[in-house]
């Protein structure tokens, strides 16, 4: 069997309100479980108890998702702002360098 080899480049991946993605769908899952938590009985007599915890993991996986997508939105946040200053800096280092025209 022939290696797959691509023929083309990936598209950039892409950036949207992720921090709002993943709280929306957290705070879902938490409607969802409880929502679900007053019929704990029924679900029990049918052995789908896996539905309410399901609803509950993915909260707490949510919870997770979260802090990761916070800080990888501040350390964006951040490397932009390093990357737009350092221009700057160096026209500025570049203008204090420059010999006095005057003897």
């Amino acid at each position: 069997m022939a290696k797959w080899i691509a023929q083309h480049e990936a598209p950039e991946p892409l950036e949207g309100p992720v921090v709002a993605t993943i709280t929306g769908g957290t705070i879902l899952w938490f409607a969802l479980f409880l929502v679900q938590l007053p019929f704990y009985g029924w679900f029990a007599d049918r052995d789908l108890l896996w539905w309410l915890w399901t609803c509950a993991a993915g909260g707490g996986l949510g919870l997770i998702g979260i802090w990761y997508v916070r800080g990888r939105d501040a350390a964006l946040k951040r490397h932009a702002a390093e990357q737009s200053a350092a221009p700057a800096e160096r026209a500025a280092g570049e203008a204090d360098t420059t010999p006095d025209a005057t003897p």
